[in-house]
């Protein structure tokens, strides 16, 4: 088992930025990738970004350029610095941890709400 727990969800004014991190704690050592997704209301759970073990990592277009993630294989956390922040961002951020084996975990949530 893997347990998840998100944190530095909160207010901001667009074009200003957060951070969220996700701190894993478990069975980690079989974590694989890691990755953040976004849940707006009324819409569907997208991708946001997602980090390998080894460091790669892939972007939503739509993120790209704004977001960055990295993660800690020591510290067992991954974070998202999140810049220029824009309304449309405004979601219930998710991560998710993926074994080895394709077994999936996921955070409870933190809320982002980016005003205009």
């Amino acid at each position: 088992q893997v347990q998840l727990v998100e944190s530095g969800g909160g207010l901001v004014q667009a074009g200003g930025s957060l951070r969220l991190s996700c701190a894993a704690s478990g069975s980690i050592f079989s974590i694989n990738a890691m990755s953040w997704h976004r849940q707006a209301p009324g819409k569907q759970r997208e991708l946001v970004a997602t980090i390998t073990r080894g460091g790669s990592t892939n972007y939503a277009d739509s993120v790209k350029g704004r977001f960055t993630i990295s993660r800690d294989n020591a510290k067992n956390t991954v974070s998202l610095q999140m810049n220029s922040l824009k309304p449309e961002d405004t979601a219930v951020y998710y991560c998710k941890g993926m074994t080895f084996y394709s077994v999936q975990y996921w955070g409870q949530g933190t809320q982002v709400t980016v005003s205009s």
